[in-house]
């Protein structure tokens, strides 16, 4: 066994299941399974969301330790389960570290990528479809559409102005949410701006985080828990901000 290539197996696979929203515990117990599969010894793992160590001993008697920074991490569950269904696979037939690593790095290439036009009209056709639920009519749900269309944008094509930072992308889009949807109301297209403007920043609530925080809690993984709160808490504080923000804007127009 190569203890070096081992340790590059289990670090990627590692890391591209929290990368793609998986639960510390999820990461660190495939990863424990991995290394039990391909026989190493006296391993240890540990995660937070920020970071992945495993430490293993070589087969010459030398402790090997490999870190790795997870990069910026979001929720992908088609990626997710495609991770889950390698780790599986790797336990169940153990290939030669070679081939399993090439399987790891084309993990990406499995997964369909929808072209921007179609993940555009997903982001405007949530809103129009969270409007109805929380009372608003059909022009609130038209606006919702468009609505969704800009915040869309802003999330799809943002990246070069407003980075990877997760509030200040929050909290650029709750402001252009808030403040189209009360032009939108203003030119007619629509007739309640509260209820556009909820529908539209259902869009950016957290609640993927805030889920993956509490089962982390409850599972003992306190540092991670607390983290991802914290995160998450930070997201809501960039909707309310900007939010109050935009609408402020409006009514000065």
């Amino acid at each position: 066994m190569d203890a070096d290539k081992l340790l590059n197996l289990v670090v990627s696979l590692g890391c591209r299941l929290a990368e793609s929203g998986a639960e510390i515990y999820r990461v660190e117990e495939s990863v424990y399974r991995l290394l039990r599969a391909y026989g190493g010894a006296d391993a240890q793992v540990f995660a937070i969301p920020s970071c992945l160590i495993v430490s293993l001993m070589a087969e010459d008697g030398r402790p090997l330790t490999r870190m790795r920074r997870i990069g910026a991490h979001g929720t992908d569950i088609e990626l997710l389960e495609a991770c889950n269904a390698l780790s599986r696979k790797l336990c169940q037939t153990v290939p030669p570290l070679e081939e399993a690593q090439r399987m790891v790095d084309r993990l990406p290439d499995t997964c369909r990528r929808h072209r921007p036009g179609v993940v555009l009209l997903g982001y405007a056709a949530a809103p129009a479809c969270f409007c109805p639920l929380f009372g608003g009519g059909l022009w609130d749900a038209i606006s919702a559409f468009f609505c969704g269309l800009a915040v869309g944008t802003c999330l799809l094509f943002g990246n070069r102005w407003l980075g990877s930072n997760g509030f200040l992308r929050t909290l650029v889009c709750s402001g252009v949410a808030s403040l189209l949807s009360l032009l939108l109301v203003r030119a007619g297209l629509g007739d309640n701006v509260d209820l556009v403007t909820i529908g539209v920043l259902m869009l950016l609530v957290p609640g993927v985080a805030l889920t993956n925080a509490m089962r982390e809690l409850v599972a003992g993984d306190t540092y991670s828990g607390l983290s991802r709160t914290a995160e998450a808490i930070l997201i809501a504080m960039g909707i309310a901000l900007g939010s109050a923000v935009g609408l402020g804007i409006g009514r000065i127009l």
